[in-house]
Order: C-alpha cells, then sequence, then structure tokens
C-alpha cells in the first residue's frame, strides 16, 4: 500500500470516533508494523491534522476538530463518475486503474445518498478491447511513462499517406482530441514541434537518455506555439 493511501485510511478511521483507537488495532487493519503507524501519525500530526493520543494509548481527532468528509453536490459527483469511466475507456490501463481507485476512495466517505447517485449515473463510456486497442492502451502507458520522466524516445512513425520514419523525439504532453490522442514533442529531426498520434507509431525505443527542461522547447513554449497556430499532425 502506498504511504499517500495509509494517511488516507488513517484520517478515515479516526473520523467520528468517541474512543481512543489503538496503534496495533490500526497497524493490523494497514497490515503494517507499529513503527509506521507510530511514523505515520506523528507526520500527519507535524502536517496540522489535529490528532491527539500518543504510542500505547491510542489516538483520535482533537474533541471539535473533526474534519469534515468529502462533500460533493450530485452534479459534481456524476461528473466525476463520467469522467473516470472516460479515461477507463479511452486511456491507458495504469490511468484507468488509478482513476478507478481514486474513485472508490471518495465514494468510501459520502453519505448513502449521494454513493447511491454515484451508482445511478446514466453517463457510460463502453469499455472495447480487441488486440489493437490492447496494444494503443499499453502504448499509451509507455509514452505517459516517458513524458513523466523526460526520456527521450525513438519512434518509428506513418503519417496520414502511409509514409514511414523514425523520430527522435523529447515528450512534453499527451492530449486526447475526442477521437484520437496525439503526441506532443520537440522533435530533434525537424527541431521544432510536432505532434504524433499513437496509433500511428509502429515502434517506441528509449533512447537512453533524458532531456532538460529548456526555454523555447519545453512544455510551456510547445503551449503557447499550439494556441498560436495548429501545427497539424504528421
Amino acid at each position: 500500500m502506498r504511504r499517500a493511501d495509509r494517511l488516507f485510511l488513517i484520517i478515515n478511521a479516526l473520523r467520528g470516533r468517541r474512543t481512543a483507537l489503538p496503534a496495533r488495532q490500526l497497524a493490523s487493519t494497514l497490515e503494517v508494523s507499529l513503527r509506521t503507524v507510530y511514523r505515520d501519525v506523528a507526520d500527519l500530526q507535524l502536517s496540522g491534522v489535529p490528532i491527539e493520543g500518543e504510542a500505547g494509548v491510542g489516538y483520535l481527532l482533537r474533541k471539535g476538530s473533526d474534519i469534515p468528509p468529502l462533500m460533493f453536490s450530485a452534479d459534481e459527483l456524476e461528473a466525476l463518475v463520467a469522467g473516470t469511466r472516460f479515461v477507463r475507456a479511452f486511456a491507458g490501463e495504469r490511468l484507468a486503474r488509478e482513476a478507478q481507485a481514486a474513485l472508490i476512495k471518495i465514494e468510501a466517505v459520502l453519505p448513502p445518498e449521494l454513493r447511491e447517485k454515484s451508482a445511478q449515473s446514466r453517463i457510460f463510456a463502453p469499455i472495447w478491447r480487441d488486440p489493437f486497442q490492447n496494444h494503443i492502451a499499453m502504448m499509451l502507458d509507455r509514452l505517459h511513462e516517458a513524458v513523466l520522466a523526460r526520456r527521450v524516445l525513438c519512434l518509428d512513425y506513418r503519417d496520414a499517406e502511409g509514409r514511414s520514419s523514425t523520430r527522435e523525439v523529447e515528450p512534453l504532453c499527451l492530449s486526447f482530441w475526442g477521437g484520437a490522442w496525439t503526441l506532443g514533442t520537440w522533435c530533434r529531426h525537424r527541431q521544432a514541434f510536432r505532434n504524433f498520434r499513437p496509433d500511428r507509431i509502429a515502434d517506441c525505443r528509449d533512447a537512453g537518455e533524458t532531456f532538460p527542461d529548456l526555454p523555447g522547447r519545453n512544455l510551456e513554449a510547445y503551449l503557447e506555439t499550439m494556441r498560436g497556430h495548429y501545427a497539424g499532425l504528421e
């Protein structure tokens, strides 16, 4: 379990309690050591969460300062559900999995009537996976990882006319246009910003280097260029 998830669950376990919750019970629930619970609680206290108690006694939220549960309107909640469903249907597997996990956490602290509203949303994005769609989902995961790590990529690419080329690019972002994804890059071959469609990438290889955040060829400059004019798809 990720540390952020543990901290969330600790706060949720203490919410609304009138008696102290023993650290040993928290450790058992979270399947971690007592030392980990002590450290996590101490970090939450240092960050300003009003937790009282100590090791060997137990913990509870300071009286009168209970942290209220997350609250959304029915329309806000439907937007979150719809967004999660679209991500599951059209994004890579990793992002889809994390979006669903986030929604589960939100629903865990909702009042029953709003939790029921969440389940009744009538906005759907059916998930359809054939071998090609599975390939695109895996490609999106690889491209997303490269964007986050600033890893230079070598792309074997086919343009709209079917012409093949190999490009060395600095991946800056992924964008979804409703019908297709694009990878926004600084293309070292063209020495300019270029957009590439993941469904036209035949192969994607790590070039074995990372790239710096250079003015004029970074994400900020890319977005400014895209706002100024539509560069088109290679």
